[in-house]
């Protein structure tokens, strides 16, 4: 779950740009681009995307899709009715946040974990890893994502985990799931998905006093190629982040190799940004997903998440008077993933994977 956050509300100013990223930086536009209202984070519902045929596209940039002779035609997202908060047995630990609705700072620490700590890190982040999986398998046409937010609850509540999003900052839902043109942190409710839809769905679960937090955006039915071209290149983005972390590394690196890719297709990078996470939900250091951002190096022990969100069209986005579903302005498809990292001397390990993967600076990944 993306820290409640953006560039704007960060207590100290982005670096000013090199000369190398100003040219970047016009075309992804950075947070302080941002025009009123400011967003935190969104929710959506809307009706179904209503695709075009057009000429098949293996590799395209964005503005090659928003200026072809049929471009999509897309209807704004609509919510349905958000049902009550699910119970929580009382057997089951709760977070420091739980019950109370006031939002939690960033705390100011960056968490560095021992052996015995790292452990426990392992064990939230693979049973998060497992609740995505499962979760992903919903995803059809028809199913609601207040029916995905009920199997997550139960999965999560069964392991006698807790669902971190639930009660954090009056988020009412125990996962967020962001439909089509919202960017983040959108609330589960009665609106059916559609043939063509996208969803990222974002798991977190906190077990045994440690938050594991993982997403990844997933494919409803049909879909148009260049909304796939868009959920692969996403995915890429944020496994060539994590190949620039290791012990020593600055965390700068992370945008950098980011953006490059990026500048590939052509589309924009959202202003949300990942955090530090273990014992606190979020915490330093804000991870940047653009050029030149935080200040400081990566030490081996540190957990923190990459999670980049791409926009096909423009990166202003506004906040939906829930408090907490971030859409885009220009109504643009928008994709997310995200994994939990644990950095070591020599790289970082995923361990938001399935399977244990190592990445190394090199950008290998093994298990």
């Amino acid at each position: 779950m993306a820290a409640r956050v953006r560039a704007v509300e960060l207590p100290y100013s982005p670096s000013p740009p090199s000369p190398t990223s100003r040219r970047r930086r016009r075309r992804h536009p950075g947070p302080w681009t941002l025009s009123p209202p400011y967003p935190f984070r969104v929710a959506s519902a809307r009706k179904p995307w209503q695709l075009v045929k057009e000429k098949p596209k293996t590799i395209c940039r964005a503005s090659e899709i928003q200026c072809s002779e049929q471009p999509w035609r897309i209807e704004p997202l609509r919510r349905g009715t958000v049902s009550p908060r699910l119970p929580v047995p009382d057997h089951i630990p709760l977070p420091p946040y739980a019950g109370t609705d006031r939002l939690p700072d960033v705390n100011p620490d960056r968490q560095l974990h021992d052996s015995e700590s790292i452990s426990r890190m392992r064990a939230a982040c693979e049973l998060a890893a497992r609740v995505l999986q499962h979760a992903g398998t919903l995803v059809k046409p028809s199913v609601t994502t207040d029916e995905i937010d009920r199997a997550v609850h139960q999965m999560i509540i069964d392991a006698g985990a807790y669902p971190s999003p639930l009660g954090y900052g009056g988020f009412p839902k125990s996962v967020c799931t962001s439909v089509n043109e919202c960017i983040c942190h959108g609330i589960p409710d009665s609106r059916p998905l559609q043939n063509g839809d996208i969803i990222n769905i974002d798991v977190t679960v906190y077990l045994n006093g440690y938050h594991g937090d993982t997403s990844r955006t997933y494919l409803c039915g049909e879909v148009d190629e260049s909304a796939m071209q868009l959920v692969k290149v996403t995915e890429e983005c944020m496994l060539r982040g994590i190949s620039a972390c290791k012990h020593g590394a600055s965390f700068r690196t992370i945008g950098q190799k980011i953006s490059e890719y990026v500048d590939e297709y052509g589309y924009g990078i959202d202003p949300f940004v990942g955090h530090g996470v273990g014992k606190i939900f979020h915490s330093e250091p804000i991870i940047w997903h653009t050029y030149d951002y935080e200040p400081g190096y990566m030490v081996a022990g540190q957990t923190f998440t990459v999670e980049p969100t791409l926009s096909m069209g423009g990166t202003q986005c506004t906040l939906w008077d829930d408090g907490w579903t971030a859409v885009t302005v220009d109504g643009s498809l928008n994709a997310q993933f995200e994994h939990t990292v644990l950095v070591t001397g020599d790289g970082a390990e995923i361990l938001t994977a399935l399977a244990p993967v190592r990445s190394s600076p090199s950008g290998e990944q093994y298990m």
